[in-house]
């Protein structure tokens, strides 16, 4: 099967843009009475963020209020900052080069870790072991998401195709569900879920390649950068205040995790294990892993033939407001 990731349809579209609507309110000074940032349970610096309240206090001095909204992935994340529903996203690098190709006008502007967050799963009694047994196979997946990307990648190293499985698209949590429950052969998964399964249930992460795993970055609209730059840089420095905290306090961290995603601690710890938090300024790294997934995806027909992959990346990553605020 050949599938071709798309943004929203025209209606949930207008449904959305209707909802954030309000997101775009200006003051006469001409910043924005709010700024709304989404929170993911894979990216645990969020729910640090969300939880401390640091966003709120940085941007209550210039009289903006800040509201959170939740994304269960990248596609969602990436749907409601196309839609204006959201003003930052947490997706995966590769996600948002997707989404740029589809023509969403995305920057990601800093990197809240560094995750191997994604692998392929199975269950402990399945006979499933490698990529080359997932033909004709039953595979949930999230279209637009880094697991999905991780899929296409893991076939195309093993000379295969999407047209070589069945591929069930589900969001993150539903394709755990689904594969616990015997309705897919296997399930191209994410942390904190995929954690969980494997904890649980035994579940068996049958192929794993950390370098297919493309960073998770903060994104916003281009037109927003230009108009709020200020306002771009306030939210790196909660971001980074954050990373830090995260980094000096990983117990409290994964109990922060483990309550808002309401998962056991030790899932939250094995997923905060796997991410790393050094680096926070997308530079050459993620050019260089979202360029490796934006060829793939071309080439398997994913993203249209005409779209430069070198130059997508160099307008979706723009590293100026972290460098200006990261010392």
């Amino acid at each position: 099967m050949k599938t071709k990731y798309i943004l929203p349809t025209l209606a949930l579209l207008l449904t959305i843009t209707l909802i954030g609507c309000s997101n775009n309110a200006e003051g006469e000074s001409g910043k924005p009475d709010k700024v709304t940032l989404d929170y993911a349970y894979y990216s645990p610096t969020s729910l640090v963020l969300k939880e401390k309240g640091w966003a709120e206090e940085a941007l209550k001095e210039e009289g903006i209020d800040v509201e959170f909204v939740l994304s269960q992935g990248s596609n969602k994340a990436l749907e409601f900052l196309n839609s204006s529903s959201v003003d930052f996203s947490s997706s995966a690098g590769a996600a948002a080069l997707m989404a740029k190709a589809n023509g969403s006008p995305v920057e990601s502007v800093y990197l809240y870790s560094k995750p191997e967050w994604t692998a392929l799963v199975t269950n402990a009694d399945s006979n499933i072991s490698s990529v080359e047994d997932l033909k004709g196979k039953k595979v949930a997946a999230t279209l637009g998401t880094d697991p999905y990307i991780f899929l296409v990648r893991a076939l195309k190293e093993h000379g295969m195709s999407p047209d070589d499985i069945e591929l069930v698209n589900l969001q993150h949590a539903d394709g755990a569900s689904a594969l616990s429950a015997g309705n897919v052969d296997a399930w191209a998964g994410l942390d904190p879920h995929m954690a969980r399964l494997e904890l649980e249930s035994d579940a068996k992460l049958f192929y794993r390649e950390p370098t297919f795993n493309t960073y998770g970055s903060l994104n916003v609209r281009s037109d927003y950068a230009e108009k709020h730059p200020e306002v771009v840089k306030t939210v790196i420095e909660a971001y980074e205040k954050a990373r830090k905290w995260t980094i000096e306090n990983p117990e409290e961290a994964a109990k922060i995790l483990a309550e808002e995603a309401n998962i056991d601690l030790a899932v939250a710890k094995k997923e905060m294990e796997r991410n790393d938090f050094s680096d926070p300024i997308p530079g050459e790294p993620l050019k260089e892993t979202v360029k490796g997934a934006g060829k793939v995806l071309k080439e398997v027909e994913i993203i249209d033939q005409d779209v430069k992959i070198e130059e997508l990346t160099k307008e979706l990553v723009n590293p100026s407001f972290a460098k200006e605020v990261i010392q």
